[in-house]
């Protein structure tokens, strides 16, 4: 029985420390490689997708009305490379002594809303002898026509009266 045991534990280590037949082994990819053109393909259709407009395109001149100045001006939308709905504007209203004048940033933020930022300065002859108004900030822009005209909200200038900026598609 010891020559047994014996000879199963000699025949256990001969087996167990034979030469496995070697498998070859698949080369792995560079995995850094294919992670990086997947990133860039990735990058390359969200940029297409930001830079897309997703409300209409509101690039070029239009008119530009306030309620008090008889002749309208203009305003220049141009859109910014690579944003969706975004604009630098910048536009006159002129007539006598009477102006107003438009500079800033505009964001397309729905069918309805536009969000401008920038300087709406005013001198009408009418209120308080022209002296000048000027609004700073964020403010807002509404239709309320489909899209036809765009009304600045924050109507109360600086002698307490209400008046009517629009911008006119």
């Amino acid at each position: 029985m010891k020559n047994f045991l014996s000879a199963l534990a000699v025949s256990a280590v001969l087996v167990s420390c034979s030469k496995k037949e070697a498998t070859p082994v698949p080369e792995k990819a560079d995995t850094a490689k294919i992670v990086d053109s997947i990133n860039a393909a990735r990058t390359k259709i969200n940029d297409s997708i930001r830079s897309k407009n997703h409300f209409k395109d509101f690039s070029g001149p239009h008119t530009f009305t306030h309620n008090s100045i008889k002749n309208p001006g203009s305003v220049h939308f141009e859109k910014i490379k690579g944003e969706a709905d975004h604009y630098n504007i910048k536009g006159d209203i002129k007539s006598g002594k009477s102006y107003v004048h438009i500079d800033g940033f505009m964001a397309v933020v729905s069918d309805k809303h536009m969000n401008f930022t920038g300087n709406i300065s005013e001198s009408v002859a009418g209120s308080e002898n022209g002296k000048l108004y000027v609004r700073r900030g964020t403010k807002t822009f509404m239709s309320k026509d489909g899209g036809k005209t765009y009304r600045l909200q924050d109507m109360v200038n600086g002698s307490g009266f209400v008046e009517y900026i629009d911008i006119h598609f």
